[in-house]
């Protein structure tokens, strides 16, 4: 056929983008009316990966700033013998700021447990759970500054907008309700990254994260806005909905695949049965006199980041698959190391003991994964009169329950607590091992954006198999 002859169509760019891979979103349309009647699978629906399942859920509690590891758990008895002395070995190349000698921990540290793992008093009430936890002892990252290192640990990439992990599991695995959001970030930081760090990106709008207020907002003031509609009856905004569905669809079938109008078509339709299980959900002060003391609510001190932790029970009790709590932005001691870093963990000392506990106590522990850290550490050497500087080349982190090793540590980093030296474990290695312990293989949790396949790992990590118990 000669040129001149064809008169097949042939889609520009923007025509064929839009016309390529409906997505979940089109399915969830068809089916919110089927002609027989029936539901269609739901995206958020419960399913397995293919590793085994060692976890069901996932609490991140995470100290934004970057605490000291060098001051928490990672004891160096050359760093107090060596105080005031020039670091013996070479500063990196690229520093976040200057510093000067080494400064030794203003904290004294103890074995605690059989273990007998060393903690500092800075954590006297996680000290009495440390027979539960497996340390990380050898991260490391890439960026020295907060944005990018937040947007490492929350999303694998500091330089490009990627979906959050929690965005990734509940992807790969679903919830285990579906009348709440699959992953839900308690009093999130509007800073360093900001909504990016909780954001599905360019994965289906369905697996945001649900912010429960934000950083600015006291844990006893947050919620989900506009969770209650108090202009109609239950039977009255469900034939509000209905009708704007039925528009929704009559749009989507003139448009075509349109991931945000997808998004908000199942988000509808979640907040309508989000209206009656959350609120019971989020309803903290339900909770015994004793439950409230254990996490610390009774006390002015420990009550912000207690309420974070006792919701975040609730939430993974209910079946939410990815809950994080944010203590932000703290742990960022430039200087007056001794005095706010001492503050900032009495805020969180007894409610994360408390959520340890508890989680424990009702068999929760087991298949919860409770992941602890910040988004770098600090250096060993002193910055100004009393602080210490940004460190992503060597920090500590920790896990409890979910199928890790209880008592256990892994990794180490130099005499000084510097540099990650042995069994080193990247973030993408930590993205690796987390997904891995929910069942998830890293490098099947794949999707295709722009023509290339994505994942929270990027195009490297190892799963840290050593800590699994």
């Amino acid at each position: 056929m000669h040129e001149a002859d064809c008169s097949c169509h042939v889609p520009g760019r923007r025509e064929l983008l839009r016309g390529i891979g409906a997505g979940f979103g089109m399915l969830a349309l068809r089916g919110l009316v089927d002609a027989q009647g029936a539901a269609r699978p739901s995206p958020l629906a419960p399913h397995k990966g293919a590793l085994p399942v060692r976890a069901k859920r996932v609490i991140f509690l995470f100290m934004h700033g970057g605490p000291s590891q060098i001051d928490t758990f990672d004891y160096k008895p050359l760093l107090e013998r060596d105080d005031g002395k020039p670091l013996p070995f070479a500063k990196p190349r690229i520093q976040f700021a200057q510093t000067g000698n080494l400064m030794r921990s203003p904290w004294k540290f103890a074995q605690h447990g059989q273990s007998g793992a060393w903690v500092s008093e800075l954590f006297p009430e996680v000290a009495k759970q440390v027979d539960k936890l497996c340390f990380l002892k050898s991260l490391w990252g890439s960026n020295p500054a907060h944005g990018g290192a937040l947007l490492k640990i929350h999303t694998g990439s500091d330089n490009f907008v990627r979906p959050s992990m929690g965005s990734w599991v509940v992807y790969g695995l679903g919830t285990e309700n579906e009348n709440l959001p699959g992953f839900v970030t308690i009093c999130p930081t509007l800073g360093h990254g900001g909504v990016n760090n909780w954001s599905s990106a360019f994965l289906p709008g369905i697996y945001q994260g649900t912010p429960i207020g934000n950083a600015s907002v006291p844990a006893k003031q947050a919620t989900i806005r506009h969770l209650a509609d108090t202009h109609g009856s239950r039977a009255e905004q469900r034939a509000e909905l209905d009708l704007l569905q039925e528009e929704n669809r009559e749009h989507a079938a003139r448009r075509g695949p349109d991931d945000a109008l997808e998004a908000r078509i199942e988000s509808c339709e979640l907040a309508f049965r989000m209206q009656l299980e959350a609120s019971r959900t989020l309803d903290v002060e339900s909770e015994s006199a004793a439950t409230k003391a254990l996490y610390g609510i009774d006390d002015p001190l420990t009550e912000n980041f207690g309420r974070q932790c006792l919701m975040a029970r609730r939430l993974s009790e209910s079946g939410v698959r990815f809950v994080q709590c944010s203590h932000s932005y703290k742990w960022d001691q430039h200087e007056k190391l001794r005095e706010l870093h001492a503050q900032n963990a009495h805020e969180v000392d007894k409610p994360i003991a408390g959520l340890l506990a508890d989680l424990e106590s009702r068999g929760l522990l087991e298949d919860t994964l409770v992941l602890w850290g910040g988004e770098f550490g600090r250096t060993p050497t002193v910055q100004g009169s009393d602080g210490r500087d940004h460190n992503p080349h060597g920090f500590t982190m920790w896990m409890a329950g979910g199928g890790v090793k209880p008592g256990f540590s892994f990794g180490a980093t130099d005499d000084y607590g510097f540099y990650a030296a042995e069994d080193k474990v990247h973030v993408h290695d930590l993205h690796a091992t987390l997904l891995a312990l929910l069942g998830i293989d890293h490098e099947q949790l794949t999707y295709r954006w722009a023509g290339r396949d994505f994942r929270l790992t990027d195009v490297e990590g190892r799963i840290v198999s050593e800590i699994f118990a």
